[in-house]
């Protein structure tokens, strides 16, 4: 329940008619929600519904074309985030925005050194404020050192060092296992306690209605109605975003083969920290997917993964180790030779290594496959080829946009990735690499890139995943091996494990149903 704010105390924010207009799409429509003082209020909706646009727009990111914006019962004109800070609303983006080689102080004070300085007034300023809430933040510590949900709270505790009373969150557990999470809903609880607001943007619909007072939907720009997480259920919720029940991994036939499609050997890759000193990223990796397997790897953010992935891909060199695609020793192919030899790769980060923001969608669709069909024809770009089956992909995966000439900066975070996996599932890999494959997408277009990779797993791709979702992670995975320090520290059955014991597992924690990291050799069959 949430907590006893008198019935006469304004509205934190209250939106009315909120209308955004771009070339040949309507982002808002005629949006209408209010969110009360002291409540956790949660907006969701499917990719491209619109809900980026209208938090970009509260935060002063955006100006709208129409409608109004009350904040604690005074209409305000929010011309930039500054604005926005001004009356009280901060906000802390999925994709964080600290200084990794700055301290945690040095990242809070930043741009805010007229407030308390930049030394003992601020410093006990932070560590008020972080006792205040629960956030536990150490102001001497070095953000490049901190895990995910550290860095998360320092995120918050930036917005509320700057007097932010209504906080917006977006999708803030994207990539947190459920000890995290459940830590970041007891600082949430806090905040809530102390009349502060919470507007949490997020698709994970469980946590939502665990989390949420309220609940406002909106769908394809416009409200479609509001729920009482107290008598609504995942279903009832997702069909109201979507139109369709909430889908699950659920439990699938095995198609696993006995021909390995990729072998990893002893892979090794060292790296100086920011004091010369050299450590351990990956410390002799080894496993080996077959045909027609999906090899899970869960682990905290930071213990190797990415450069596991990158290793594979020929992104970085290893010091030592050897990776083996079909019987052909890939080790010293650049990437776009392994790309060509039947590799697929959804990156972690689509806009650093997925896409080129300001390039139109069909030539997104051409990138890392510019000498395969049907982008290439006798050594030539077949742009019309391009076109067409990039028209193709945006209608097999719903990709929500006006046109292929659009750029792909002008999609949704979530219909990026339906572009992105679209475009690599089209070239029939014999690897799928598949980092964080859902993140930031709706339950509709979760349930399509799962049924994808479980169809091309049926016709025998192998595929490497990584991912922070555990659901996604148990449901999915053939076999799941918890990665720690650079290291494979344990196998776990996805059939057995629950999402608790693999997060204990994950932060180095004992859990059951665990066994030591299995070989290579076919003799772990």
């Amino acid at each position: 329940m949430p907590p006893a704010v008198p019935s006469d105390v304004p509205p934190a924010v209250e939106l009315r008619g909120i209308t955004k207009r771009f070339p040949g799409v309507i982002a808002n429509s005629d949006i209408d929600i209010t969110v009360r003082r002291g409540t956790v209020h949660a907006l969701c909706g499917e990719n491209g519904a619109g809900k980026s646009t209208l938090m970009k727009i509260l935060y002063g990111m955006q100006k709208p074309d129409e409608g109004t914006i009350a904040v604690d019962g005074q209409q305000v004109v929010l011309g930039s985030p500054a604005d926005a800070i001004a009356h009280g609303i901060g906000m802390v983006h999925q994709h964080f925005m600290l200084a990794e080689y700055l301290t945690v102080l040095e990242n809070v004070v930043l741009g805010s050194e007229k407030l308390y300085g930049i030394g003992a007034r601020a410093r006990a300023k932070v560590r008020e404020i972080s006792d205040a809430y629960g956030l536990g933040v150490r102001p001497d510590a070095v953000v490049e050192e901190l895990g995910v949900a550290d860095r998360q709270r320092v995120e918050i505790l930036k917005v509320l060092y700057r007097g932010a009373r209504t906080l917006i969150l977006d999708e803030p557990t994207a990539v947190l296992v459920p000890q995290e999470v459940e830590a970041l809903f007891d600082n949430l609880r806090g905040l809530k306690a102390e009349g502060l607001t919470v507007i949490f943007i997020s698709h994970k619909l469980g946590e939502v209605l665990t989390v949420a007072d309220e609940i406002t939907v909106i769908r394809r720009g416009t409200t479609v109605g509001t729920a009482d997480p107290g008598t609504t259920t995942t279903r009832q919720l997702a069909e109201l975003m979507v139109g369709s029940q909430l889908p699950s991994p659920g439990t699938h036939e095995s198609t696993v083969t006995g021909t390995p499609a990729l072998t990893v050997q002893d892979l090794k890759l060292t790296a100086a920290d920011a004091d010369g000193a050299v450590r351990d990223v990956l410390a002799g990796i080894s496993f080996v997917i077959h045909k027609g397997e999906v090899l899970g790897i869960a682990g905290v953010e930071g213990n190797g993964q990415a450069e596991l992935v990158e290793a594979v891909m020929g992104m970085r060199d290893p010091d030592g180790g050897s990776i083996t695609l079909d019987s052909t020793d890939i080790s010293h192919l650049p990437t776009r030779k392994r790309r060509e030899s039947g590799i697929g790769y959804i990156p972690e980060d689509r806009h650093r290594h997925g896409l080129l923001l300001e390039a139109p969608l069909w030539e997104n669709r051409m990138l890392g496959h510019v000498t395969e069909p049907p982008n290439s024809r006798h050594g030539l770009i077949d742009g019309r080829a391009a076109r067409l089956d990039t028209e193709r992909i945006v209608r097999e995966y719903d990709v929500r946009t006006p046109g292929i000439d659009v750029t792909a900066a002008s999609l949704s975070g979530g219909n990026q990735q339906k572009l992105i996996v679209g475009r690599e599932m089209s070239h029939s890999p014999k690897l799928l690499i598949a980092a964080h494959p859902t993140r930031g997408v709706d339950v509709g277009a979760q349930a399509q890139i799962w049924d994808q990779i479980r169809e091309a797993r049926r016709e025998g791709l192998a595929v490497l995943l990584i991912s922070a979702d555990l659901d996604e992670l148990i449901g999915l995975s053939d076999s799941l091996r918890v990665m720690y320090r650079g290291r494979l520290v344990a196998d776990a059955d996805p059939a057995t494990i629950t999402p608790e014991e693999l997060g204990s597992a994950m932060t180095g924690a004992a859990a059951g149903h665990l066994e030591a990291p299995a070989g290579t050799g076919e003799e772990d069959r």
